[in-house]
């Protein structure tokens, strides 16, 4: 398997002109904000889900750190 390293793709991006840097950044950026958007996606997703299941655990910050706790202990 050929493996790049991360000095490599450095290398590379610098050998690039100011435009595709700039282009390749925004992709990247892009890219990175999707990323994110699926991630908190799922998270709601399973976070009806559990509501659903009536297995979502409710309170205040107080309540759910000694919930937390609590779980830490068993």
């Amino acid at each position: 398997m050929n493996t790049i390293t991360l000095e490599n793709v450095i290398e590379y991006i610098e050998n690039l002109s100011i435009e595709e840097q700039e282009e390749l950044f925004e992709l990247i950026k892009k890219r990175r904000i999707e990323r994110r958007r699926s991630e908190i996606a799922e998270n709601a997703k399973k976070t009806f889900e559990t509501l659903e299941q009536g297995t979502a655990v409710r309170g205040n910050v107080q309540e759910l750190k000694s919930y937390l706790s609590s779980d830490e202990e068993e």
